[in-house]
């Protein structure tokens, strides 16, 4: 083993959120990871409300770390990806946070801080895609911004807008479900402009469309089971549910069809047969390399489970493989799951 504090040691560092870690324990178990490895001390580096971690990972890259540990929720992840995107550094992540929604598709540890450690240090690289999505705000002061699994337009971004911070701080992910009760009877379906890869422009009136990179969630939901993380493309969601029985196809969908039938080939036979004879439109599903999405008035924005505030219209594209990401060794833990592509579908008007 090298020694750690060698010059051909190499270096790493951790932007950490102190609200969602416990900035002690992290560190030992960092330190301790690292030593075994055979790394130097890494560099320490800690978010704030106002610097979510972009810059912090732009002075680690710079003081020539090679890889960037993402110690904190979603957020956090999201912040530091952002700043490696394109860069040969790797991503390790410690989840801890509401839904560590990455971490989850990744099939990362969510609650063995050692284990996590130890696969952000002696794990395997895997490139992943990244979304970029382009917003046009209403007032002007157009943004760009990276995601890692999924954006949302509609009400599962009111939802997110509607969720007592309080009661994500102390009941995590259950969070959500006082959001969506409290979102649910103020919105209304909204009629979305949108364009494929540059093709003509159609529009549908939906009550939320997400564009995604992987789509596993919390709670056993497998919102888009054929998204992969390395595949180029972004997968696209379409709910529009007509009354509240068109909510339950779409839960019954997600949690029962997506997870368990579509595991067998009977499954999926019978998933199909239904599809055929009900032609249901409550979710579609489709893909596409890029995608435009355009409002009249200006709707809530979420990426990755944080609000962004409202928006005009959004240009997503992705960047193939652009993020390495720390993932287990091959033959030790589960790696993350690789589906097989499903044909794109139009969206219902």
């Amino acid at each position: 083993m090298e020694d750690p504090g060698s010059e051909e040691s190499d270096q790493a560092a951790v932007v950490y959120n102190p609200v969602k870690v416990d900035v002690h324990r992290v560190k030992a178990a960092v330190r301790t990871a690292a030593t075994h490895a055979g790394w130097r001390e890494p560099l320490w580096f800690e978010t704030t409300e106002h610097e979510l971690g972009q810059s912090q990972t732009r002075e680690a890259l710079r003081q020539g770390a090679t890889l960037v540990v993402a110690a904190g929720g979603d957020g956090t992840v999201r912040a530091v990806a952002e700043a490696l995107n394109g860069s040969d550094a790797s991503l390790g992540i410690l989840p801890s946070g509401t839904g560590n929604l990455l971490a989850r598709n990744l099939n990362l540890p969510l609650t063995d801080l050692d284990e996590a450690c130890t696969i952000a240090f002696a794990g395997d690289d895997r490139a992943i895609d990244i979304g970029l999505a382009s917003l046009t705000r209403p007032g002007g002061g157009d943004t760009q911004h990276a995601f890692l699994v999924m954006a949302g337009l509609g009400i599962d971004a009111a939802l997110i807008a509607n969720t007592n911070s309080t009661l994500k701080r102390h009941f995590g992910w259950l969070a959500y479900v006082d959001g969506g009760f409290r979102a649910l009877p103020k919105t209304t379906k909204v009629r979305v402009g949108y364009s494929l890869d540059g093709n003509e422009e159609g529009s549908a009136l939906v009550s939320t469309i997400l564009v995604a990179n992987c789509g596993s969630l919390p709670g056993a939901i497998e919102l888009i089971p054929d998204a992969i993380l390395d595949d180029g493309e972004l997968d696209i969601a379409v709910m529009q549910p007509k009354t509240w029985l068109g909510w339950l196809f779409i839960w019954s969908r997600v949690t029962w069809e997506n997870r368990v039938l579509r595991r067998s080939s009977l499954g999926r036979s019978i998933i199909r047969s239904a599809d055929r004879r009900g032609g249901r439109t409550e979710l579609t599903y489709f893909r596409s390399g890029s995608v435009r999405l355009s409002v009249d008035e200006p709707e809530p924005f979420e990426l990755d489970g944080d609000e962004f505030g409202e928006v005009l219209g959004v240009d997503f594209t992705v960047g193939r493989q652009a993020l390495v990401v720390r993932v287990p060794r091959k033959g030790t833990r589960g790696a993350s799951r690789v589906s097989p592509g499903a044909p794109a579908a139009g969206v219902p008007g």
